[in-house]
């Protein structure tokens, strides 16, 4: 199961993670968020080996701004409290993983 982030948890969550973390940064109103968040979710059934994360843009715009999200869904990944790779739109489970480089 994927982790809700807000302010309060993402550095402990995220930034200190010993494993590579995806953040689906994403919007209740989004079509393309709505249609990936099965993808998200089967992703954090699969991998063991990564955390998965959502971040609500619209709750948490400072996070989403820190990180210059300007369409959604985004999907980051973190590695030692870096963004490793980047992915914008809607995507396919291996062309997302592929595209994350997992």
């Amino acid at each position: 199961m994927h982790i809700e982030l807000t302010g309060a948890n993402f550095e402990t969550e995220v930034l200190n993670s010993e494993k590579p973390v995806i953040v689906d940064f994403w919007a209740e109103w989004c079509g393309p968020c709505r249609m990936m968040a099965p993808i998200i979710d089967e992703i954090s059934d699969l991998r063991a080996d990564v955390k998965v994360c959502k971040l609500n843009v619209d709750d948490e715009g400072d996070i989403a701004n820190k990180y210059n999200i300007s369409a959604i869904p985004t999907v980051l990944c973190f590695k030692n409290g870096e963004v490793s790779a980047t992915s914008v739109g809607y995507k396919q489970k291996d062309e997302l993983l592929a595209a994350l480089g997992l």
